[in-house]
């Protein structure tokens, strides 16, 4: 006969007694783990035919690969042991392990699918974005505050007093945010280049007065190649402090050309000059006549200012069509006799009964044989 008090004993009367719980449990447990392994599964499969983050499916499988295996026994053991009812240190102790794997395996989640919401959002080439400097910072800072959340989840459950460790972070915190604020100012300006995109690796942009082609984005300053060769480095809180003028953001470009004409000029040919200046700009491919007007009665000229569009963004074929634009009003103004005024400035002088004498010496005609 057993002895009542052998643990075996107990362990066996209990077994016994659970049977129906523990079949209905474990039933319950091996579905639960099967539906895991095969999410995890497909999880995988996506990541492997998708690896970047093109679109929310491979997100969500990014999030379904990390379940581990480890979780999906200790929930399994969970589900069990709700159902059969074991003892109590026995059941504290399963309650306190999947309090634990549950914990860390929300982090992982979370951070995943926060890293794919960034990645999907702004885009899956990192040479273009400031993604590639910036994700590696932005995967330490989620992963430490999402464990640090998980860990006080757990010593919280645990009966652990977490109000006194709480405040301790937060103050840190704010400590040390003060002592970084302006790497953190620079940090947070990147993020907003990251997803506001207003403008990416290889645009032209203008800011005050200078020009620059962007070579890189970093966490703390972007680096610029300015038309005259040299390196511009700007921090990104104080670039994005100004009105960026965004260069490759458009299907062509405006060009302004200004000249002025002599008063001298006939009125009809004034009246032709909008068409002589429309097929001198359509001479060239690629640019477009937008309009052709006289703006001011200046001192010396007739002043006219010529719009055109250059249908291209490339500034060396911008720079090729508008001499070339150029070039070619010169030469039908001089086909049709009309000419650029110049600052000049005409004398009359009157003698003393007050007709005018030429300010010049009359020609010298020659004597006839």
């Amino acid at each position: 006969m057993r002895d009542p008090s052998h643990p075996w004993t107990g362990f066996v009367l209990w077994l016994q007694a659970n049977s129906e719980a523990l079949l209905v449990g474990s039933l319950v447990a091996a579905a639960l783990i099967a539906v895991m392994l095969v999410l995890r599964h497909i999880g995988e499969r996506v990541t492997a035919s998708a690896p970047g983050y093109t679109s929310w499916k491979s997100v969500v499988g990014r999030v379904l690969a990390k379940t581990s295996l480890a979780f999906m026994i200790l929930a399994a053991i969970e589900i069990v042991a709700n159902f059969a009812e074991p003892p109590k240190r026995i059941a504290r102790l399963s309650d306190i392990l999947f309090i634990i794997a549950f914990a860390l395996q929300g982090a992982m989640w979370a951070r995943e699918l926060i890293l794919g919401v960034i990645g999907h959002r702004v885009g899956d080439d990192p040479r273009e974005t400031t993604l590639g400097n910036a994700m590696a910072v932005i995967r330490v800072l989620v992963s430490i505050a999402l464990f640090a959340i998980a860990v006080i989840v757990i010593l919280d459950n645990l009966g652990v007093n977490v109000t006194a460790l709480v405040a301790g972070l937060g103050i840190g915190g704010i400590a040390i945010g003060l002592a970084a604020q302006g790497i953190f100012s620079d940090l947070f300006a990147a993020l907003a280049i990251l997803f506001d995109k207003p403008f990416r690796r290889g645009d032209t942009i203008r800011y005050d007065n200078s020009v620059g082609t962007v070579e890189r984005i970093g966490l703390k300053t972007t680096r610029m190649r300015s038309v005259t060769g040299e390196q511009m480095i700007m921090a990104n809180t104080k670039l994005l402090e100004r009105e960026i003028h965004n260069l490759a953001d458009g299907r062509s470009r405006r060009s302004t050309l200004t000249f002025g004409l002599t008063y001298q000029t006939p009125l009809d040919t004034l009246e032709r000059v909008p068409e002589l200046a429309r097929a001198a700009v359509e001479a060239r491919k690629g640019c477009k006549f937008v309009r052709c007007t006289v703006t001011n009665l200046a001192p010396s000229s007739l002043e006219h200012e010529l719009l055109f569009d250059i249908a291209s963004r490339d500034q060396d074929v911008i720079a090729a069509d508008r001499s070339a634009v150029i070039m070619n009003l010169l030469k039908t103004f001089a086909e049709e006799g009309v000419e650029f005024a110049y600052p000049t400035q005409t004398t009359f002088t009157a003698g003393p009964d007050g007709t005018l004498v030429m300010p010049y010496a009359a020609p010298i005609t020659p004597a006839k044989a």
